[in-house]
């Protein structure tokens, strides 16, 4: 396993360089992805999602893993390790001249413990320290809405499967755990 750390898998001029090590006071460090890790985060995605997604009723099994595939990016992705373990993952790509978060997900086991917001106020910090807006997509009826709209993320837009977020720079980053 890799370990040098990226500064939250965007461009450089956002975030520490490549390779750079960072490690955080909760026990947590961000690496750079590498191609190796498409196949562990396809699987934490369609297990992370599963349930929202049946729910919606747009749970394919294929599909799920596909679309990571298909975006998946080492050059703007971080792997979350925690304990030495893939805990998760996150991309933030530069698109229609804002950052995009995508591709967030922990392994069940560690969320609801802080390490979500943790993260998010890291790459949030970043994105303030650049003076860039931030937008994601959730799932309608994602508990993660909850999450994004205590760190001051607000609906830009939304249809009958997705809410788009918008967190223009400096925003409160309230969330504390």
């Amino acid at each position: 396993m890799d370990a040098g750390v990226t500064g939250i898998g965007v461009q450089s001029d956002v975030a520490v360089p490549a390779r750079a090590r960072s490690a955080h006071a909760a026990g947590w460090v961000l690496r750079s992805a590498a191609a190796a890790d498409i196949e562990v985060i396809a699987e934490l995605r369609a297990t992370v999602m599963r349930a929202d997604l049946e729910r919606l009723g747009r749970y394919d099994e294929h599909r799920v893993r596909q679309r990571l595939r298909d975006s998946f990016s080492t050059q703007h992705t971080s792997i979350i390790i925690v304990d030495g373990e893939l805990a998760g993952c996150i991309t933030v790509r530069p698109a229609e001249g804002r950052q995009w978060l995508e591709h967030f997900y922990l392994a069940r086991h560690h969320q609801g413990r802080g390490l979500g917001s943790a993260v998010l106020r890291t790459v949030l910090e970043r994105t303030d320290a650049q003076g860039m807006t931030v937008g994601l997509n959730v799932l309608q009826g994602s508990a993660a809405r909850r999450l994004y709209e205590r760190h001051g993320f607000v609906v830009e837009a939304q249809d009958p499967i997705d809410v788009f977020m918008v967190r223009p720079p400096g925003e409160s980053t309230a969330a504390k755990a």
